[in-house]
């Protein structure tokens, strides 16, 4: 944004929220852009870029920088989000933009300081001089007071709203709205009804494994196909164990449960081990006893 024009703009607080999504927004570009270009050299020989990388990550964060910090005064989630940046270090209300010295600041320490990170382990892995490795031990000790800062920034961050990384903090550079935000219109009746059905939903998955599906089923088959007449005498037990109650085939190894039907032994004995409180799915019968059938059944009756 041109100067002239921001100049005339009044400064509008940045939510914290809209912070912290400008900065994952960052994070997920510039993962995409090294996914991208790492693409290009699947056909090269493995590993080509690895003696590189931190050099190569840099080369790309040092392209979008010239096109985001640089040329717009703020990064592409940033832009994405209606957020900018403003030189809090200026007296005046009214936007002022990044001084020249600030962006290139803001490249050394966020560029500059990822690729000394990154490369510092392997500058000094390979000499075994005492005066490499208390070079090593000082930029470790760095690193992790740089780290530890940055926790108490994020921490006076989520008090105060402003300065979400401690590179703002220091450079005096703060997020403020490109324009004025609108009043965020919610429709409470679309919300509540989305929230009542994610919890019905819930509910039943959490539910459904709970409930015993099969004996539900025979239950209900036993009610709406109630058998009557039936007697315990030889020639109704004899009548109706040519079909097994289960499968409804000719019963194979016939078996009973204490009620005038009959089951395949393979089909009482597989739903009676998977429920122990199984019930006939013809009269709803409990298992009393597995009694195998003691009535022969000539093949001729098929016919």
């Amino acid at each position: 944004m041109a100067s002239s024009i921001g100049n005339e703009k009044s400064v509008n607080p940045v939510l914290r929220i809209s912070q912290l999504d400008a900065l994952e927004l960052n994070k997920a570009l510039e993962q995409l852009v090294w996914s991208q270009f790492t693409s290009c050299f699947h056909g090269f020989k493995p590993g080509v870029l690895a003696h590189f990388e931190p050099e190569v990550k840099a080369f790309l964060s040092l392209i979008l920088w010239k096109f985001t910090i640089y040329s717009k005064n703020a990064t592409v989630g940033q832009a994405i989000l209606n957020i900018q940046y403003k030189n809090n270090l200026s007296q005046s209300e009214k936007y002022q933009p990044l001084s020249r010295h600030q962006k290139l600041w803001y490249l050394i320490f966020t560029v500059g300081g990822r690729w000394l990170e990154e490369r510092c382990y392997d500058l000094f892995s390979n000499h075994q001089q005492q005066s490499f490795c208390k070079i090593k031990n000082y930029i470790g000790f760095g690193s992790g007071l740089l780290k530890l800062c940055g926790l108490v920034n994020f921490l006076i961050f989520l008090r105060k709203g402003t300065f979400a990384t401690l590179t703002e903090r220091i450079l005096g550079i703060r997020s403020v709205f490109c324009k004025p935000q609108n009043v965020r219109q919610i429709g409470f009746e679309y919300m509540n009804r989305e929230l009542l059905w994610h919890g019905f939903a819930e509910f039943l998955i959490y539910l459904l494994p709970l409930i015993n599906v099969q004996k539900l089923k025979l239950k209900i088959t036993s009610w709406c196909l109630p058998i009557t007449g039936l007697s315990n005498s030889e020639n109704s037990l004899a009548a109706h164990c040519r079909e097994c109650s289960l499968c409804g085939e000719w019963p194979t190894m016939p078996h009973t449960i204490g009620c005038p039907h009959v089951f395949c032994y393979y089909c009482i004995k597989s739903n009676f081990l998977f429920d122990m409180y199984f019930t006939c799915p013809k009269c709803g019968s409990e298992v009393h006893s597995l009694q195998p059938l003691e009535y022969k059944v000539e093949m001729t009756e098929l016919h």
